[in-house]
């Protein structure tokens, strides 16, 4: 039999645990009899932009891709893929 591991919650996280358990579980939200369902895929499109993929290198937390031609956004989502080759530009 497995012992429980020792409870090193401090008091105050130990007492908000307990209020939240506590509190009345939440109602199933109303949807209407005809709503059609939507893949949650499409809802997390309509909230942000898709990340995009790009080669480059990232410099003292600076992204800068290989491409000079690429533009990005101030706040844009981006995975930088690292080429398996260094690429200098002159």
């Amino acid at each position: 039999m497995v012992k429980p591991a020792p409870d090193d919650r401090s008091p105050s996280r130990r007492a908000r645990d307990e209020q939240l358990a506590a509190e009345p579980e939440m109602s199933i939200p109303h949807v209407p009899p005809d709503a059609v369902p939507v893949a949650v895929e499409a809802h997390l499109a309509r909230l942000r932009p898709r990340p995009v993929a790009v080669s480059g290198v990232v410099e003292n937390g600076v992204v800068r891709p290989l491409d000079p031609s690429v533009k990005l956004r101030e706040h844009a989502r981006v995975i930088i893929v690292a080429s398996e080759v260094p690429h200098r530009q002159s």
